[in-house]
Order: structure tokens, then C-alpha cells, then sequence
């Protein structure tokens, strides 16, 4: 991203692989999920396959020990002007989609079109790609797309993550339509069998044409992947252990605590690791949807962070295995802390007139129910805001203006949150605020999230070592009314736009650090979401029969350079 690359031209194969891994076995993994209708990830139509994205590549490939840099994969040579003006990616000849054909400028330009174009197109590539001004094909294996201006540092690199279609089969198709036709992809995987909702084998593709670069050696090992759906998790968790698949990640503690045990643990067929990683954990949170009317209100939303009690939370539901996150960025250097300073301060000095005093004048801090804090503490100080925003209390219940009482509805589709869910609404009944859990099938999840039909849901929000482009995804007030976007929260704010674009702009390392130390800031202090929780470790269980590097790379577990001790 700025300038500095860990791997040389020369270079053999990256340090998080073993490049004498054999080939062969099967990977057995689960899903939690009810079931799938589409091998199209990039619309906003249909629930995608899982592992959908092992049949697209992309003309770069990112490294994960590194906090953002590409090295070619369709793209043989990327040539680029020192002002990062435009950028030019001449295709590897030899690079082939799984029939055959050859990969062309012509797919490379189809790609982008429909990607940003189409209506049925998910959101985010629009958003991604929004600065590319056209895209010229100056012959059959060279494109170069040329930029609104030169202000978006990382679109050269983001223009590479960008996954190649086949135009041929996706003109025939019907790029709009979401189906369980195997697709022509460009990948090391394609499709073997599909037994609907139930479970997807993928097969590594003999001809794979990528599979003797130095960005793919030691990847890609298993013959087969086969990703079995498991709509209840308890299920899962005992079909592994029966050894209907042989890898897993936890994300429950309580499961981590007491369920990882017993005689195959002991003798070793079933192993459990922790693998600590370096990766920005993002904000996990209950999201509030701002554009209901009563969580309009920021000093609504700010009230009911004081009704979750997270130490309690993960005393006696996660053994005390978690640390809670009071930044967006939560483990990483772009995190904000303290009060500002630097740069981060002269930033935010120019929109002083619209942001909170206390972004200036306090330390952001999430409610805590540690000594000498208590919740009874916390539930006054939530009364005193909900007061002054005008939601008196009558007959135990909070009214608004109106003299309707305040409600929310916590939206779910998987029920393992419900434990951590009902201490939470038996507080904000202290407060009360009526509320409840709707657990609904994944269908009708996904729909009412394009929708926005929600109060409260619990999201994961990821983030990198180098923000860019996708933060307008995220917070930006162009998304806040366009279904499919991940603006979940309903954020619209002028001053978030300009600090996102200043994010986007960052001439240097140094400067993008304190861009977005000042954009979490302001996020933190809109109190758009309720923070919960992260795990510096990655949490994996797995059959003896499968073997990884000992080096991982700083992003934590990658499953893409296991081998199976099994393989001939």
C-alpha cells in the first residue's frame, strides 16, 4: 500500500506455507446455516454456497502476514504512475477459466461492468470501485483503468482483489440470476456434486492453471472440500466429534470450555488449538438501526450500553475468555485512545462545531460494571439520559413523545445469542424498555437486513490493517437508504463522510493511522452501536489427519495451506 513489500520478485513461495505440502485427501468442514440456493456470491439475490469463493480468482492475491500489499496472480505485470493516476494489469497468457478458455481483457472489463453496474449487483462493488473514471482494453491481455483523480491511494490495490467472470458464460447466463447452475469459474476448485441444502464438494481442478506460481505453492492441497450445512450448532459440534468432519472454528466460549474434552482429545484422533493472531478483531456489536424513530435519538442509544452488563456476561457465560472492544479497530494501532492529539486533533478541530464536547474533552469508555462501578450505577446513569431525551417513565413502562411505549426488537437467526440476549433485556425492563428476541429462518434474515427492517442486531463489522474504500460501505450517509448496503446503523453524518474520504486519501502509514484513530473516534461517540466483545486467538479444533505450517500468518488460522497426512 505504501511503498514497502515483504516479498522480493524473486521469491519462491510465502513463509505461512509449507511448499512441500503434498496434494491429495479430503477437508471435511461445517456450516451453520438452513440451507442455499445460489452459486452467485455477487448479487443480492439468493443465499450463496458456502465456499463459493474458491471458484473465482482475482488478479492479485493478497498476503496475509503483511498489513496490505498485492502480488500478481491473473495479472502478470501491474504497471502504475508514481500519482497513482490510473493503473494498467497485463493478464498472464497462460491464465485459464475451468472450461478452457483463456482469461481476456475483455472478461477483466465485463467483471467490472457488471460488478458496479448491475442492478441486481451487490452494493459494496459499486462503493469499492466508485473512483474508477473508465476502463480501457489496450489489447486482448492488458487493461488499464483510469480514476476520477488521484486522491484514493489504495484503489490500485483493490482493483486486483476484484474476482474475474467469465463473460462467455455469464452473458448466456444471466449475471442477475441466482441459481445452483455449477458456474464457469477461474479458480483451483470446482464443483463435483451439490445435494441441496445439505452439503457442496468442491474438487481442486487438475488443470488448475495458477498452481505453479510462487503466490499459489503450498496452497490449495486438499483434492476435495467438502462443506457440510448444520442448521443447529450442538449438532455440529457433536457430528465432529463423531467424526462426520475434521475441522472446526469455535466461536462460543462455553463450548471451547467444556466441550473440547473427553478420550479422543486424550489420545490425540482430535485436537484443539488456540492460534494467536495480529489481525484488527473489528467491532462485533448489537447495531442500532438509527433510522427507527426512537433510536434516532443518540442519547437513546447511549442509555441502553449502560443495560449491558458485559463483565457479568463473560464471567458466567464465557468462562472469562473474552476482552471487551471499545474501538472499531479494536486491536491494532488504528485504534483510538485517550484524548486526541496530533493530527488526529487538527482533523477534528475543523469539525468542532459538529461533533460532542466530549470528544474532546473525555476518554471514550464503554460501561463497565467493574469495582467501583456497579449496574446499579450504570441503570441510573441510562435513566438520567433516557429523561432528558424526552422518554419519561408512566406505569413502568418508557413513553415517548407520543405516549407510545419504547420497544425493541432484537433480530436473530441463530439462537446461541439468546443466553447473552436475556440478561440484557431483563435490564432495559429495569429501564422500562419492553423488548424481545425474533429468531427467524436465514432467508428472511437476509431479507430484512437489506431492508433494514430491524431494531437491534448482532453484527460483526471487520476491518484491516489498511481501511479504505470499504469504510463508505459502512458508515457513509450514500448507503444509509440502499438496500443490501452494510450501513446497518443508519449513519448519516457529513462530518463521517469527509473523515472516511480523508481515511481513503491518506498519503502515508503515519497519516492513515491517525485518519482513522479520528474516524473511530467520532463513530465511538455517535453510540451507534453497543460494543461486546473479541478473542486475540483463533479458537480450532481438527482430526489428527490434518497437518499446517508451523509459521501462521498474522491473520491467524489459514485453512488454504493445511495438508492431509492422508494424501498419496
Amino acid at each position: 500500500m505504501h511503498g514497502d513489500l515483504k516479498y522480493g520478485p524473486d521469491f519462491t513461495h510465502f513463509d505461512y506455507v509449507n511448499p512441500e505440502a503434498p496434494k491429495g485427501g479430503t477437508l471435511r468442514v461445517s456450516v451453520r446455516s438452513n440451507s442455499f440456493d445460489s452459486f452467485n456470491p455477487f448479487i443480492v439475490k439468493g443465499v450463496s454456497g458456502a465456499g463459493v469463493s474458491r471458484l473465482y480468482e482475482s488478479l492479485t492475491v493478497h498476503s496475509e502476514d503483511e498489513a496490505f500489499s498485492e502480488y500478481g496472480l491473473i495479472a502478470e505485470k501491474i504497471l502504475l504512475p508514481e500519482d497513482r493516476s490510473w493503473v494498467s494489469f497485463e493478464l498472464n497468457p497462460k491464465a485459464r477459466f475451468s472450461d478452457g478458455k483463456q482469461i481476456t481483457a475483455e472478461d477483466v472489463k465485463y467483471s467490472f461492468e457488471m460488478l458496479t453496474t448491475h442492478e441486481r449487483a451487490q452494493p459494496f462493488y459499486a462503493a469499492y470501485y466508485g473512483d474508477v473514471n473508465e476502463v480501457v482494453i489496450d489489447n486482448p491481455l492488458k487493461v488499464t483503468f483510469k480514476f476520477k483523480d488521484n486522491k484514493n491511494k489504495e484503489l490500485p490495490l483493490i482493483l486486483g482483489q476484484m474476482p474475474i467472470l467469465a463473460k462467455h458464460y455469464w452473458e448466456t447466463k444471466g449475471f442477475g440470476s441466482a441459481s445452483l447452475d455449477i458456474p464457469v469459474g477461474n479458480g483451483a476448485y470446482v464443483v463435483s456434486k451439490v445435494d441441496p441444502g445439505r452439503s457442496i464438494t468442491y474438487k481442486r481442478n487438475p488443470d488448475y492453471w495458477a498452481q505453479d506460481l510462487p503466490v499459489a505453492k503450498g496452497k490449495h492441497n486438499f483434492d476435495q472440500i467438502i462443506y457440510e450445512y448444520y442448521s443447529d450448532n450442538t449438532v455440529a459440534l457433536e457430528a465432529f466429534k463423531a467424526g462426520e468432519y475434521d475441522f472446526r472454528t469455535e466461536s462460543t466460549a462455553r463450548n471451547w470450555a467444556t466441550q473440547y474434552e473427553g478420550k479422543l482429545f486424550e489420545t490425540g484422533e482430535l485436537i484443539k488449538e488456540e492460534v494467536k493472531h495480529e489481525r484488527p478483531s473489528g467491532m462485533q456489536a448489537f447495531v442500532l438501526n438509527s433510522r427507527r424513530p426512537t433510536l434516532s435519538n443518540s442519547q437513546v442509544r447511549h442509555a441502553l450500553s449502560f443495560a449491558f452488563d458485559f463483565e457479568w456476561t463473560n464471567q458466567n457465560l464465557f468462562h472469562s475468555q473474552y476482552q471487551r472492544t471499545s474501538s472499531y479497530f479494536e486491536n491494532s494501532e488504528l485504534a483510538s485512545s485517550g484524548l486526541p492529539e496530533g493530527e488526529e486533533l487538527e482533523i477534528l478541530s475543523r469539525y468542532k462545531e459538529q461533533l460532542p464536547t466530549e470528544v474532546f474533552e473525555k476518554e471514550f469508555t464503554v460501561p463497565t460494571t467493574a469495582k467501583p462501578s456497579s449496574l446499579r450505577k450504570n441503570l441510573r446513569a441510562a435513566m438520567k439520559l433516557l429523561d432528558e431525551a424526552g422518554f419519561p417513565v408512566k406505569d413502568g413502562k418508557r413513553l415517548d413523545k407520543n405516549g407510545k411505549p419504547l420497544e425493541l426488537e432484537f433480530l436473530m437467526f441463530q439462537k446461541d445469542f439468546e443466553r447473552v440476549i436475556q440478561p440484557f433485556i431483563k435490564n432495559l425492563q429495569r429501564l422500562g424498555i419492553t423488548s424481545r428476541i425474533s429468531v427467524v429462518d436465514t432467508t428472511q434474515y437476509i431479507n430484512r437486513l437489506r431492508e433494514f427492517d430491524f431494531d437491534v442486531i448482532v453484527s460483526s463489522i471487520p476491518q484491516s490493517n489498511s481501511p479504505g474504500n470499504e469504510q463508505r460501505e459502512f458508515w457513509h450517509s450514500s448507503k444509509v437508504d440502499q438496500p443490501g448496503s452494510r450501513n446497518y446503523a443508519g449513519i448519516n453524518s457529513p462530518v463521517i463522510d469527509e473523515l472516511i474520504e480523508l481515511v481513503i486519501s491518506a498519503p502515508t502509514r503515519a497519516s492513515l493511522i491517525q485518519r482513522t484513530r479520528a474516524l473511530d473516534r467520532v463513530l465511538l461517540w455517535g453510540h451507534y452501536v453497543i460494543p461486546n466483545w473479541f478473542n486475540p486467538v483463533d479458537r480450532v479444533a481438527y482430526r489428527n489427519t490434518l497437518a499446517h505450517p508451523e509459521v501462521s500468518p498474522k491473520s491467524g488460522v489459514y485453512i488454504d495451506a493445511w495438508w492431509s497426512k492422508n494424501a498419496q
